[in-house]
């Protein structure tokens, strides 16, 4: 059996159907929708498929428009905006059984010498990740095992994940915390030296804890659930190369909620603490039951 890395490259594997449309697998999952950052990675590969290999992407902005079904096949279809001398655009649409799922616009840079750098520090000194138990771990030690779910959920999981902060797993821990979260991510396995692959699969992974964020102050971000949220948006910058399948540290925080819509960002830095993508996104949340 494959491990989780494997089968996420295999995932961001299209099929060319045409020569600007491909299709993607989408796994028969117990979630109620399609993944986010599956769509989004998904749709990247087609864009970068349609463009030179020199230009790799250095920003994306995206909305998702319908929740995806899981087990039903996606299909992308890539319009090309524009090729220019140093940039190219491109803009994708996700179909699905006919309906409109998701958009996304690409914009692709052939590097240049600009002469001059500067970045800001990180924010914050945080603990190496090997010095982090895993989530999984966390969850044991609190529940003394996984459950079923959980277990099998751990099992497809293509990314390790280490909480900078330890989970918080009641109201009262959750009182009056700010809204910022930190992990540790890397892909659970060797993702091969494509650096499409890596891109993509980074893009992936921004999806999965970048709303924590926002939940933060408000309810646990593990057991029972007050809110459903959905990702409305998604805006990514790629500022350095990187590998996904090496530690990265996802520094994310919620400067806004209100209107039943928060707001994240986030910056991915290497374990040197060079920035390497900045990563904005909306949220919806809605109190289950209403």
């Amino acid at each position: 059996m494959t491990n989780p890395a494997e089968r996420l490259v295999d995932l961001l594997d299209l099929e060319r159907i045409e020569v600007n449309i491909f299709r993607g697998r989408s796994p028969e999952e117990s979630l109620q929708r399609v993944f986010g950052g599956q769509v989004a990675g998904q749709a990247l590969v087609a864009a970068s498929r349609t463009t030179d290999a020199d230009r790799p992407v250095h920003s994306l902005h995206a909305y998702f428009l319908r929740p995806g079904r899981p087990g039903v096949p996606i299909v992308y279809e890539v319009e090309r905006v524009r090729d220019g001398r140093s940039f190219t655009t491109r803009r994708v649409t996700a179909v699905q059984q006919g309906r409109t799922i998701f958009n996304l616009t690409a914009s692709f840079h052939r590097p240049e010498e600009a002469g001059f750098e500067h970045q800001l520090p990180p924010a914050r000194a945080v603990p190496d990740p090997e010095q982090l138990p895993t989530v999984a771990d966390e969850v044991r030690d609190h529940l003394g095992a996984l459950p079923d779910a959980l277990e099998r959920m751990a099992r497809r999981q293509p990314f390790d994940i280490r909480y900078v902060d330890r989970l918080r797993w009641t109201h009262e821990e959750t009182k009056d915390a700010d809204p910022r979260s930190a992990v540790w991510m890397r892909a659970v396995g060797p993702l091969g030296d494509d650096p499409l692959v890596h891109t993509c699969a980074l893009t992936y992974a921004s999806d999965m804890t970048l709303l924590d964020a926002v939940r933060i102050p408000v309810e646990p971000l593990w057991g029972p659930r007050g809110f459903d949220m959905a990702s409305l948006d998604h805006a990514m910058w790629f500022h350095r190369p990187f590998r996904a399948d090496e530690w990265f540290l996802y520094d994310q925080e919620s400067p806004i909620a209100t209107g039943g819509r928060g707001l994240a960002r986030g910056r991915i830095y290497d374990r040197g603490g060079n920035l390497l993508v900045s990563v904005v996104q909306e949220g919806l949340f809605r109190r289950l039951g209403t």
